[in-house]
């Protein structure tokens, strides 16, 4: 029976992370690639082995390889799991050398260009998406496939940099990726748009997460460290990817996240200060646990959200979708505009 493979897979999945994270966590002690806390940002009492993600990219490609046959029953070939392996290897290194040695900006970027450039190189594209106002928009076929590497290049840097700069609070990136992958999973085994070969990627994502979570939540025993944010956006951009372009649910599920990353960027670059190496507490997880916000109550504020955006994606069809979207820039731009009112209040105090 069906059911029982899949609780085998989840079984095997939550041993293996298990296994691998707490491996990795032992190593990373011994060799002192600690996060020690700041005044400004890093709240965390005492130094936090790194390195978490390289648990998480193990077991979940262990689990891939274990079950090779599904991923490659559908149209994936093993050229496209393979670019997907090398750019997340891209990721796992660069993401070492971080934590190790605190590269300069112009270092951190190049792993998650690569990363991109790899699932490319792999074979990785869009044929067509849905237009939400009616048929299909072509544009990874003849004359204009350039347009599809250049869309999923700039969709993964996207997603590989929110959950970049999400990764600010215990547990946060790790949840919402989590809801995002169980999302795809429960989207690809509907009928019709049935994907067994996505879905159960998906179902392996989502255990990995599951059981990191759990030394991951506050407080967190291991973090995931620069190349495990960077992967799980990557992997969550991935499978929106090859699931047939869904990227409407990426953007339900990382909605908030996506549009504050928008908000903060858009805000440095005005005040002429480094997008990617300056860093303050105006992201919006900061600002809500400055406003009393606990971090637990903060990460659970984000899931609500990625939960209710997410699984609205399985019940709407792409025009739906499309003001779901709307409804989410809406939200986030009365948040934005009312931490603006109170900033200029607190200014005029």
């Amino acid at each position: 029976m069906m059911w029982i493979y899949y609780v085998k897979i989840a079984i095997f999945t939550i041993l293996a992370t298990t296994l691998f994270v707490s491996l990795i966590r032992r190593l990373v002690l011994s060799f002192g690639i600690l996060d020690f806390p700041d005044i400004e940002r890093k709240k965390h009492q005492k130094g936090t082995p790194l390195l978490g993600g390289v648990g998480i990219f193990i077991a979940f490609f262990l689990m891939l390889f274990y079950i090779k046959n599904d991923i490659l029953s559908g149209n994936l070939e093993t050229s496209h799991w393979l670019g997907v392996f090398v750019g997340s290897c891209f990721l796992m290194i660069g993401g070492f050398l971080d934590d190790k040695f605190k590269l300069k900006a112009k270092w951190q970027i190049v792993w998650p260009v690569l990363a991109a450039f790899s699932v490319i190189v792999g074979g990785v594209n869009i044929e067509k998406v849905t237009n939400p106002f009616g048929g299909t928009i072509d544009f990874g076929v003849g004359d204009f496939s350039f347009i599809s590497s250049i869309f999923i290049f700039l969709w993964l840097l996207g997603m590989m940099y929110t959950t970049k700069l999400l990764d600010g609070v215990d547990g946060l990136v790790t949840g919402v990726t989590a809801i995002g992958a169980f999302v795809i999973f429960l989207f690809t085994m509907t009928t019709k748009y049935y994907q067994a070969d996505i879905g159960i990627a998906s179902f392996v994502l989502f255990f990995c997460l599951l059981v990191f979570l759990i030394f991951n939540w506050y407080p967190a025993k291991i973090f995931l460290g620069e190349g495990g944010s960077l992967f799980l956006g990557f992997i969550l951009g991935v499978l929106a990817v090859i699931s047939g372009g869904k990227i409407a649910i990426a953007l339900l599920v990382m909605g908030i996240p996506i549009m504050d990353v928008i908000w903060i960027m858009t805000t440095r670059i005005k005040n002429k200060q480094n997008p990617f190496t300056f860093s303050d507490r105006k992201h919006l997880h900061f600002r809500l646990i400055d406003l009393g916000f606990d971090q637990r109550k903060t990460v659970l504020f984000y899931y609500l959200s990625s939960t209710i955006f997410g699984l609205s994606a399985l019940f709407l069809q792409s025009r739906g979708k499309f003001f779901a979207i709307l409804l989410l820039i809406f939200i986030m731009m009365t948040i934005v505009i009312s931490f603006n009112i109170f900033d200029k209040k607190n200014k005029n105090v």
